[in-house]
């Protein structure tokens, strides 16, 4: 408990350069973390040495989908792991009196439907920006079970709801916390 709480004070005191440091290196992990869940096949690899070494490679049908702005953070994760990769994007407002997500723009790729989706947003706190997310993914024929959410921080009441609305769903996160730091965008993009 005692590292937990000084993770998020950590994240509220640091310099913005330390910050997005140390943020890049715990997207980097999910993002690996995320990448490891996805479908592979064997393949042998020649080494410029001109020996064979058996490893695996990804199979195709797979993208990112960052919620903006925050999830946008997470994309030059994902492209430093799989250069080719396709990221799509979402843009939901929460009303500030309501709590009510709203979608505003979204573009995916054509064949979404046919791909295993990383969803990419940093901070969950109530749920509702993912969950209307995933409800527009599963618009686009996107099945809930193909869907892996890349966190960072998550409350338990944020992970929840999301499981309770779409329990096929995988969601990875680097913390579990009944606060979780809101103004991780703010404090990323030098807009605090």
């Amino acid at each position: 408990p005692q590292f937990k709480i000084q993770i998020i004070t950590f994240f509220r005191k640091s310099s913005r350069g330390d910050f997005v440091f140390s943020a890049d290196r715990l997207i980097r992990l999910v993002v690996e973390e995320g990448l490891n869940q996805l479908p592979y096949t064997e393949c042998t690899v020649t080494t410029p040495t001109g020996h064979k070494y058996e490893g695996v490679r990804f199979e195709k049908g797979n993208c990112g989908v960052s919620i903006m702005r925050s999830g946008e953070a997470m994309e030059q994760g994902l492209r430093d792991c799989c250069r080719s990769i396709r990221i799509g994007k979402i843009l939901i407002q929460s009303d500030e009196e309501t709590q009510r997500a709203k979608v505003y723009y979204a573009k995916f790729p054509p064949d979404i439907y046919r791909r295993k989706v990383l969803l990419m947003y940093p901070i969950l706190s109530t749920g509702n920006t993912v969950i209307e997310a995933v409800k527009v993914l599963v618009e686009h024929g996107v099945q809930p079970s193909v869907i892996i959410l890349l966190s960072l921080f998550s409350t338990p009441h944020g992970a929840k709801s999301i499981i309770q609305e779409f329990p096929e769903i995988t969601i990875l996160t680097t913390e579990v916390h009944p606060v979780a730091p809101t103004h991780f965008g703010q404090k990323y993009f030098g807009t605090d």
